[in-house]
């Protein structure tokens, strides 16, 4: 595709449109190919298309709106996102931007209407997943699968099919059953043998049912097609599960590289980092980059991660309003759970304690291999008091 609309606008440099479609291409590759460095030639092909056609250019308004998303800069990617609305009520895939923009600002409301405009406009693979992921946040997961059912019948070619049986796989290991997950991950890969996250989907649950060795094979396999820092988290945690502490650190040292790389390109990824400093850096940075991310967005993700920061940087009082606030919406995610159940416990408030962490164990038993068992081993240790 890239190549094609290169070729293309060497013949018709003025063509807005090509420039629009090759932006939004260079962000798509990015996503992929986890190459942020593709996000300023996104920038400069986007900014080519408004500044041949600055009105009624809703293309290239929702690739800057798709490109903001990918930098994380989601009030930015609001804005895009309403200006191509604006100008066309019936541009389905910003509203698809907008969605996301709104689900990462913690704009509930507006997200739900987003999701909904859109499958009204345009019910497809791509509106089916994403009301999909509004339903799990708010704990319909019932209801999340048949949107993703609904999305796998839509799919009009194989990597579609892939794409729904990955997010149907990411439903089953939430939801608790790891193997299920497994059959779905395999599924999207004999689909689309390339498909890298279901590959580490597959790592997960493997992990989660106790197959471990083929578990850092796979995770392995992941990271040297594409070392998406999600993936490279999770190898190293499950390393560190397993003991291999040296292997773990040097996957915790690639991810911080990663970050540096991210932010030389314009991605604010404090989320993410954030996350990372809590449990394998420093309590206190991790607090920093957190409460910086808070003053940008309320969503339910940087509420959970902020608490825990606060946990982990020894200010429980602090983090258990803002754990209570990450439930606000229902979302059944058994980590947001277990971080509660034991900023809980850390207080001294045993029946609250024993309540989350039960619920953690029921929602997901093998959620992580470091965190889960600790949640065991806690739940014992409360049921021992009681």
């Amino acid at each position: 595709m890239v190549d094609k609309l290169q070729a293309t606008l060497r013949q018709q440099p003025s063509d807005a449109a090509s420039w629009a479609q090759l932006g939004s291409a260079y962000v798509e590759q990015a996503r992929l190919n986890v190459d942020p460095a593709l996000y300023p030639k996104a920038e400069r092909a986007l900014r080519r298309s408004l500044s041949l056609q600055p009105q009624a250019n809703t293309a290239a308004q929702t690739g800057m709106a798709g490109l903001a998303n990918a930098r994380h800069q989601f009030a930015l990617a609001r804005t895009w996102a309403r200006r191509a609305v604006a100008d066309d009520p019936y541009a389905w895939a910003a509203y698809g931007a907008l969605n996301d923009a709104l689900t990462q600002l913690g704009d509930d409301q507006g997200a739900q209407d987003a999701v909904q405009r859109m499958l009204d406009l345009h019910p497809s693979t791509a509106s089916f997943t994403r009301a999909s992921y509004t339903l799990e946040l708010h704990g319909r997961t019932t209801e999340a699968a048949a949107a993703l059912r609904h999305a796998l019948e839509d799919a009009s070619n194989p990597a579609d099919e892939a794409f729904c049986q990955h997010y149907l796989g990411e439903l089953a290991f939430n939801t608790g059953h790891p193997r299920q997950a497994l059959d779905h991950y395999r599924a999207a890969l004999t689909l689309d043998p390339g498909y890298t996250a279901s590959l580490a989907g597959a790592a997960r649950a493997e992990a989660a049912l106790g197959q471990t060795r083929q578990a850092a094979t796979d995770y392995q396999k992941a990271i040297d097609r594409v070392p998406q820092p999600q993936y490279v988290l999770e190898f190293g945690e499950l390393l560190e599960s397993l003991g291999r502490q040296s292997e773990a650190r040097s996957q915790y040292a690639v991810l911080q590289a990663e970050q540096k790389l991210f932010a030389a390109n314009g991605v604010v990824d404090d989320l993410n980092l954030g996350q990372y400093q809590a449990d394998h850096g420093s309590p206190a940075l991790a607090v920093t980059l957190l409460t910086a991310e808070w003053h940008r967005r309320h969503s339910v993700l940087v509420a959970d991660a902020l608490s825990w920061a606060l946990h982990r940087a020894g200010r429980d009082t602090e983090a258990l309003p803002l754990a209570r606030q990450a439930d606000r919406l229902g979302w059944r995610d058994a980590l947001l759970r277990y971080h509660r159940g034991v900023i809980e416990q850390s207080l001294g408030e045993t029946d609250a304690a024993r309540t989350d962490l039960t619920g953690a164990l029921t929602a997901n038993p093998g959620f992580s291999p470091l965190y889960a068992p600790d949640a065991r081993k806690r739940l014992a240790d409360l049921r021992g008091q009681g």
